[in-house]
Parts: structure tokens; C-alpha cells; sequence
């Protein structure tokens, strides 16, 4: 990897998105909300809501609950997420390596996602990823904020929001196709490289530092 470090334009900050782009939170969520549904009465299709994940919590839960239960019922899931949903979600595979590479390269790797932020920590402390800044509840185009605080150059995510969030920050959008976003989709959104999985990435960054130098 010490090939990686031989450029003189300044180290980047990566942004990566988290759910199904550095974790597969679905089976998580999913027993998440079977006991949502089971604590409040309230059907939820569980299978369903896994396979539109990206968006803000509320916009999954207002096809299940009245409006004006929305935001107690999303306090009451947030609550009961950490002993559910944290040991039952893995890494993506390359996660790990995609962070690290930012790191061998003397960059910073910056986690900005639209889950609730201290539950966003959680799930990076429990697989041992360790971002240099962790930025939660924001969602697409309000993405782009935290990217231009923090100086992202690329960001990297699963969802076409994703896309309008790197784009809205000026930043590379760098899409994977493991979420509910096929690579057709993402690059129809404006994604500038899709691949397709963060087992990609190193190879992918190693190429592109010096090419941006």
C-alpha cells in the first residue's frame, strides 16, 4: 500500500455513507421493527421496510403509523435499536479495508448518515471501525453540509441520495451497488464511479490518488 502515499496533492477526507455501504443493517432493522410491531401493536412489513433503507427513519414509519405518531414511535425505536439491532448487523464486506486504505493513504475517513448519530457510533464501535468523525441524521442533499464542513473530496454511498448529497458538496460521488440502488440507477442519479462493492474500493482509490495529483 506504500505506493499509495507517493502524491503531492494534500491527503483527502472520504465521506461513507453507513447503512448498506460500511454495514448490512438489515438484519438488524428487521428484528428491529418485529419488535416495534409487537410493542406497539402496529403491523409492520419487515421484509418490505429492509429493502428501502437509506431514507430517514420517520419516512419508512409514516407508512405504518398516523402522522402525529411518528415521532414517538421513532423515539420508542431508537430506544430499543441498541440491544436489538447492534450485534445482529455485520460489516459490509471490505468495510474494514475501504477505511484503512484512507488511512494508508493519510486521509481521514468520515462516517455521515442519516441514522440516528449515537446509534451510528454504536454500530462502528461494535465491529471495531473507527471513523475520525461520525455525523448523524442527515439525509441526501442535507448530507452535503456535514461533506463541506469536514472537507470531503468523495463520498461514498449505497443510495441515489447519496449521490445528490456528494454532488450538492461538491464532492466525487462514489456509489456501491449493495443497497437498493442498482449500478443502472445510481449512475442514471449522477454517480461518477459505481462499483460494485466496497471490495473494490482500495483498488479503485490507489488508482484515482495519483491520477488526482
Amino acid at each position: 500500500m506504500a505506493h499509495m502515499t507517493s502524491y503531492s496533492a494534500p491527503a483527502p477526507t472520504v465521506g461513507f455513507d453507513l447503512d448498506m455501504t460500511l454495514i448490512d443493517s438489515r438484519p438488524g432493522i428487521h428484528a428491529c421493527y418485529l419488535a416495534l410491531a409487537e410493542r406497539t401493536g402496529t403491523y409492520i412489513d419487515a421484509d418490505l421496510a429492509i429493502t428501502r433503507l437509506g431514507p430517514p427513519l420517520a419516512d419508512e414509519l409514516i407508512n405504518w403509523f398516523p402522522a402525529d405518531e411518528v415521532a414517538a414511535v421513532a423515539d420508542l425505536y431508537r430506544e430499543m435499536y441498541p440491544s436489538i439491532a447492534i450485534a445482529a448487523t455485520p460489516a459490509m464486506p471490505g468495510a474494514p479495508e475501504a477505511i484503512e486504505a484512507v488511512r494508508a493513504a493519510g486521509g481521514r475517513a468520515v462516517v455521515v448518515t442519516a441514522k440516528y448519530e449515537p446509534n451510528a457510533k454504536l454500530h462502528l464501535a461494535h465491529l471495531g471501525i473507527d471513523a475520525d468523525a461520525v455525523i448523524g441524521d442527515l439525509w441526501a442533499e442535507r448530507k452535503a453540509e456535514a461533506l463541506r464542513e469536514e472537507g470531503a473530496s468523495v463520498y461514498v454511498g449505497d443510495h441515489v441520495g447519496d449521490v445528490r448529497g456528494a454532488r450538492g458538496a461538491g464532492a466525487l460521488s462514489v456509489a456501491v451497488a449493495t443497497g437498493p440502488c442498482d449500478a443502472d440507477e445510481l449512475r442514471a442519479a449522477g454517480a461518477d464511479v459505481v462499483l460494485g462493492g466496497l471490495t473494490d474500493f482500495p483498488r479503485w482509490l490507489s488508482d484515482y490518488l495519483p491520477a488526482r495529483a
